[in-house]
């Protein structure tokens, strides 16, 4: 359920698209990333939303996810994943996809970079379809990043 709430549904296995895997800290997402893993630790979901490029719609599942597990197990799942370090940070234009390992399952986090800062990126594009058929073909082909 982790995985979908930050990665969303996986596209069918296909070739992977063109993209650029990001080595500079100052073109990366992961800054953002771990501030909103952080506040989500911490049960902040309202912080962690705001940090969206569709806040009440992060944050409504955010609730929904806290209330099907309950306060502490949310807080345990979150502070479980920011413990995790970025495996590889892939982009296609503005949009970047963090891969992480979570119990040998590659998991994702979307962003869009929006004045000149970074946000976790709620609304459907190309790119970012492209970035989950780049996850979906990471996850398939058993090679990780």
């Amino acid at each position: 359920m982790l995985s979908a709430l930050l990665a969303g549904c996986a596209a069918p296995p296909r070739e992977r698209p063109a993209y650029r895997e990001v080595v500079d800290a100052a073109e990366s997402a992961r800054p953002v990333a771990q501030q909103i893993l952080q506040h989500l630790a911490a049960g902040e979901i309202a912080a962690a939303a705001a940090l969206s490029n569709a806040p009440e719609q992060r944050a409504e599942l955010l609730r929904a996810y806290r209330d099907r597990v309950g306060e502490a197990e949310f807080r345990r799942v979150f502070a479980e994943y920011a413990s995790r370090p970025v495996m590889r940070e892939i982009a296609i234009g503005d949009r970047h996809l963090l891969i992480r390992n979570l119990s040998n399952h590659l998991a994702g986090q979307y962003f869009v970079r929006a004045g000149g800062t970074f946000l976790m990126d709620d609304v459907p594009s190309n790119e970012r379809s492209e970035l989950r058929r780049v996850l979906s073909s990471y996850r398939n082909s058993g090679s990780g990043p």
